[in-house]
């Protein structure tokens, strides 16, 4: 097996994970929307909701940062960064994880690791609210996510050697962005010429690569 399928069968474990935390969303969405209904139009609104919404945007938010970080989607300072060849870039990066990166991820899996079994020992409620639901399962989520982004980060740190070697950044598998759904709107549109929409489209996508600084070339579709 390639240093590149590796890296992509790790990229494809942070994306499938990404994805179906997602769908997280929809239930946040239904809660909130059923607890609106039920506090202002009943007047009988639930105790442990606040809990609720809290486990569920947490838990997406925790399982979301693997599939960030495979998609290099987290927030940098590019200013400096984006300037930078990519052997510069990939050296700074190779420091930054090292010096940062790991100890960071491996403090949050044992400390959440620690945090998550005393939890599930004691069968912890929440105190916010009187008879408040179990936590335990959702502290759970943070030694969880911890090594989904650490086993990311070490395909990051891979990246980097490799682009330390070659000058060229290894290809990530592609998902779908917004620039995606610009162009699928305008090729449907029927009040745009199709002068007009290659240009636009050609536009936006000029101006989407500018924006992510970092040679991503050979990009697979997921």
């Amino acid at each position: 097996m390639s240093v590149q399928s590796i890296l992509h069968a790790i990229d494809g474990i942070s994306t499938w994970v990404g994805k179906a935390a997602a769908w997280l969303i929809i239930a946040l969405m239904t809660v909130v929307c059923v607890e609106v209904f039920k506090r202002y139009i009943l007047n009988a609104p639930t105790a442990w909701i606040f809990d609720l919404d809290n486990m569920l945007y947490g838990t997406l938010f925790m399982l979301a940062g693997a599939y960030t970080l495979a998609q290099n989607a987290h927030v940098r300072g590019d200013f400096l960064y984006g300037s930078m060849r990519p052997r510069m870039q990939a050296g700074l990066d190779v420091v930054l994880y090292i010096v940062f990166f790991i100890p960071g991820i491996a403090a949050l899996i044992y400390s959440g690791y620690v945090f998550a079994s005393e939890s599930w020992a004691i069968g912890e409620h929440s105190t916010v609210t009187a008879e408040g639901p179990p936590v335990y399962q959702f502290k759970a989520m943070i030694p969880v996510a911890g090594v989904l982004v650490m086993l990311q980060g070490a395909a990051e740190i891979v990246r980097c050697i490799v682009c330390l070697k070659t000058g060229k950044w290894p290809s990530r598998l592609k998902d779908v962005a917004e620039i995606d759904v610009v162009e699928e709107q305008l090729a449907h549109s029927e009040h745009v010429d199709e002068e007009t929409r290659k240009g636009a489209i050609a536009r936006a996508h000029e101006i989407d690569e500018t924006a992510r600084q970092r040679g991503m070339g050979g990009d697979l579709q997921t």
